[in-house]
């Protein structure tokens, strides 16, 4: 049964993950570690190895822009906003999961 559960919140996290990054940086812009501690803490991703995959796609599909920033002496930081593109495919996904979200727990309810 466990194994069932996690392939199911597995494959719901995938549909959402990349909604979850545009609406986090509809906020503000972060840099990737940031977000994927964020993302983590949440338990929308297992390991920042498989966030900077998700933003490379979501930067050449134009949803993220990205600025480099030397902090300190350290290692330079990456950081990502959301663009115009980014906001109105937000905007799109929010209008779709008020709609389907209700429609679901209507169903599994009459499930349980």
């Amino acid at each position: 049964m466990a194994e069932n559960t996690e392939r199911i919140a597995t494959n719901i996290r995938k549909g959402v993950l990349e909604y979850c990054v545009l609406g986090l940086l509809a906020a503000d812009e972060r840099y990737g570690l940031e977000l994927a501690s964020d993302l983590q803490r949440r338990g929308l991703i297992a390991s920042e190895g498989s966030l900077y995959p998700l933003l490379a796609r979501m930067r050449d599909g134009g949803l993220v822009d990205t600025r480099t920033e030397a902090v300190g002496g350290g290692r330079p930081r990456r950081y990502y906003t959301i663009t115009s593109a980014g906001r109105d495919q937000l905007t799109t996904f929010i209008e779709v999961w008020r709609a389907v979200g209700p429609e679901v727990d209507t169903i599994i309810e009459g499930a349980s």
